[in-house]
């Protein structure tokens, strides 16, 4: 057994505390050995390798605390993170995409860091995870930040309606009424980063546009931030249809996941087929996430890895495979 004693500032000792100790208890999570805080002194107990591995996190976020980072119980998944990948956890941290009131969007994960570079960097990217990995909201964020520097004109978000167990005629209302629901979760990310007047007064200058695929054929987008979302519930032929709406001056962001499939079991999925198609083009980048990426809460993490192991058990896998797997990065063939 090995003991080790950090002695620390009283502000960050307040800060790496947290409210009711929350952010101890979840960095005691992360630990594989046990940590007392008494005063301002940190008390770290357990194997000496563990010990050592434990003082380097603890170090890292007193970094982030000095330098005005607000440390939350998720930002110790972000440090570990970082650091089991040979990441600098302040270069993921301090990378703000775009800060409204009190909200702060940047990545957490080494994936999201490497979305954020990907979409920052190619023309086309493709985000491929599971669900509460940050692929629409970072997309989302990346989108305003590009208009708010005028970097594009206007913000278009769409997403495929296709039914996940119920029918667009079973609803009431007329077509926007019906497709409404499935447009939903765009709006909520809108209304995370802009006040509701703002967001409004993009709308009906067509600034900002939010519609369902369909609505996309026979266009070109130029001078524009395009966001593809749920992906996996295009079909190949949909899928080509919005590619090739790219104009001069515009950038698209697809997003899905290929364990969540509605379409007919004999009908391939647009985002499955088009990993085979195009991983050899040059200017696309595909990113793919994993379990390890989910920031939503800790019990999501588990949802996601039990179903892949079920899955894997049973021999379904996903359904259909990606094509080839570039990894975490940008899967470029230059």
């Amino acid at each position: 057994m090995a003991r080790k004693q950090l002695t620390l500032d009283n502000a960050v000792a307040a800060e790496l505390a947290g409210s009711e100790d929350a952010v101890l208890r979840a960095l005691e999570g992360h630990l594989d050995c046990d940590l007392y805080l008494r005063g301002n002194v940190l008390t770290l107990d357990g194997d000496p390798g563990e010990v050592s591995s434990a003082a380097s996190v603890v170090d890292e976020l007193v970094d982030l605390i000095e330098h005005g980072h607000e440390i939350a119980p998720g930002t110790i998944e972000a440090v570990t993170g970082a650091l089991d990948a040979s990441e600098s956890p302040a270069e993921i941290l301090d990378d703000v995409i775009w800060r409204h009131r009190n909200t702060k969007v940047a990545p957490r994960t080494v994936n999201q860091k490497r979305y954020v570079d990907s979409i920052r960097g190619h023309t086309i990217t493709f985000g491929i995870g599971p669900a509460g990995t940050g692929k629409t909201f970072l997309a989302v964020a990346m989108a305003v930040a590009a208009l708010d520097a005028r970097d594009v004109n206007r913000v278009i978000l769409t997403r495929p309606a296709v039914e996940a167990g119920e029918r667009l005629g079973f609803l009431p209302g007329d077509i926007q009424a019906k497709v409404d629901p499935y447009l939903r979760p765009l709006f909520d990310a809108l209304y995370d980063m802009l006040d509701p007047d703002r967001v409004n007064t993009y709308f009906e200058a067509g600034v900002i546009e939010v519609a369902p695929l369909a609505f996309m054929r026979g266009r070109t987008l130029n001078d524009s931030f395009v966001i593809l979302d749920e992906a996996q519930n295009t079909s190949p032929e949909q899928m080509k249809m919005f590619l090739t709406r790219l104009g001069f001056g515009s950038r698209m962001v697809v997003t899905g996941d290929i364990t969540q499939i509605d379409l007919p079991r004999d009908q391939r999925s647009g985002l499955v087929v088009i990993g085979e198609i195009l991983s050899e083009v040059s200017d696309i980048s595909f990113v793919r996430f994993g379990g390890e990426d989910v920031v939503r809460h800790k019990l999501v993490q588990r949802i996601v890895a039990a179903y892949g192991s079920y899955s894997d058990a049973e021999g379904d896998g996903d359904r259909e495979r990606p094509g080839p797997d570039t990894g975490g990065g940008d899967g470029r063939r230059d």
